[in-house]
């Protein structure tokens, strides 16, 4: 299976560089992955295609301000720092640039002093180890002088922070959002509960591994950075009730999804647990929980696209992207929505 079998060509302007200014008004495409069936509606109306023995699967992560700007201590060279994964209380790794002035024993102060960091080793991919020293409450300090760590293809600055969160955003640890759950609204959210859908919260911090290119031809040689996740009681018992009463676990995004898929035993039955998860599905994993997919559109060539075409086949889902831009979809983490059932 070639990478290359997953491009796609996009117009740039069908990037979406902004959020809408209500969440639920996305647009909707839903695609039924065993006719091929395509139909266009709004987000909002995600709640008619739920049904009440169904249950729904949200990622409570809580993206933080991960980047930073700073500047070399000894020659005052602006050196910019993305928090990718925290290794202790005062220890992340980072994504550096320009990393060529990053080497170990360099210092870095962020706003004038407030923090430092000193790069103490050089790990896989070029990825800095640092160590920050701060007065007070690290999680305070940076939320005073990071900024959010929008993709590289968001040109525009973000308005309101709060819109690369998600209304249920819990546990602080992504470096990105999982965006599928940016178009739910608290209001949306209490309707579906009202119908009679469960709804389970599991967390997987998602890191930019997600995100990076499939730079290998071949797409069963790309290795998958590894991202932390818990599922705790009360989702595992909502997850494997539905399970039991023939409902259907329907996964807000792919982060959910590799939760999941991470945990399930062969008869997709979940449990309490946590750890760090590598998985990768691509066309070929047989899906051992999740039941239907809320996700939004994914870049060409992508292991999140590659996700999507193992769950409702490759062929329907090109197709459907083709349609997509015909359409003038709007792309990406801001844009609009797709549901597989």
């Amino acid at each position: 299976m070639k990478t290359a079998d997953f491009y796609y060509d996009l117009p740039e302007e069908l990037i979406a560089q902004d959020p809408l200014a209500e969440r639920s008004s996305s647009r909707l495409m839903v695609l039924d992955r065993e006719s091929g069936e395509i139909q266009h509606k709004i987000f909002k109306e995600i709640i008619d295609e739920l049904n009440p023995e169904d249950c729904l699967v949200i990622n409570d992560t809580k993206v933080i301000p991960a980047r930073l700007h700073g500047a070399k201590e000894d020659t005052g060279a602006h050196i910019e720092v993305l928090l990718l994964k925290r290794k202790s209380d005062s220890v992340w790794e980072t994504l550096v640039r320009p990393g060529k002035k990053a080497r170990p024993g360099t210092r870095i102060s962020f706003g004038d002093g407030l923090l430092v960091g000193e790069v103490i080793d050089v790990v896989e991919e070029g990825n800095r180890l640092i160590r920050f020293e701060y007065d007070g409450i690290f999680e305070e300090v940076l939320d005073k002088l990071g900024e959010m760590p929008l993709p590289p293809y968001i040109t525009h600055k973000l308005q309101d922070k709060n819109r690369y969160q998600t209304v249920y955003a819990k546990h602080e640890g992504s470096a990105a959002a999982p965006t599928a759950g940016l178009h739910f609204t608290k209001e949306l959210l209490d309707a579906i509960q009202a119908k009679g859908i469960r709804i389970a919260r599991v967390t997987l911090h998602v890191g930019l591994g997600t995100f990076r290119p499939v730079k290998v031809e071949d797409v069963t040689n790309h290795h998958m950075h590894s991202e932390f996740y818990m599922i705790g009681r009360e989702a595992a018992d909502i997850i494997n009730d539905t399970k039991k009463k023939g409902g259907r676990v329907v996964s807000v995004g792919t982060t959910s999804t590799r939760t999941l898929e991470s945990v399930a035993d062969a008869q997709g039955f979940v449990r309490e647990t946590s750890g760090w998860t590598e998985i990768f599905i691509y066309p070929g994993y047989q899906f051992k929980c999740i039941d239907a997919l809320i996700t939004n559109f994914h870049l060409p060539e992508s292991t999140l696209l590659m996700l999507v075409s193992a769950l409702a086949g490759k062929e329907k889902v090109m197709h459907a992207y083709e349609e997509a831009v015909r359409e003038r979809y709007r792309f990406f983490s801001f844009g609009d929505a797709m549901f597989i059932r």
